[in-house]
């Protein structure tokens, strides 16, 4: 089941948003509204991927060097 992340639409310009991840099926309706604050919300498209992309120094974008056997190279 993906995990998707959604963030607050505070009525007050000055409150800050607040992101938090909710595992759900695909088939399931967006999230219309948060279940702390019930503010609306937004899901933050592209949020939940998490990956370093090579560069074509033959090291990732980040600098950090990626597992030994991970396929990448």
């Amino acid at each position: 089941m993906p995990t998707y992340v959604y963030e607050t639409l505070p009525a007050d310009a000055t409150q800050a948003p607040r992101r938090f991840e909710v595992k759900q099926s695909m088939k399931d309706d967006a999230l219309t509204h948060d279940p702390e604050s019930g503010l609306p919300v937004r899901r933050v498209l592209g949020a939940n991927i998490n990956f370093l992309a090579p560069d074509n120094t033959g090291s990732t974008s980040s600098g950090a060097a990626c597992g030994t056997g991970c396929g990448c190279h």
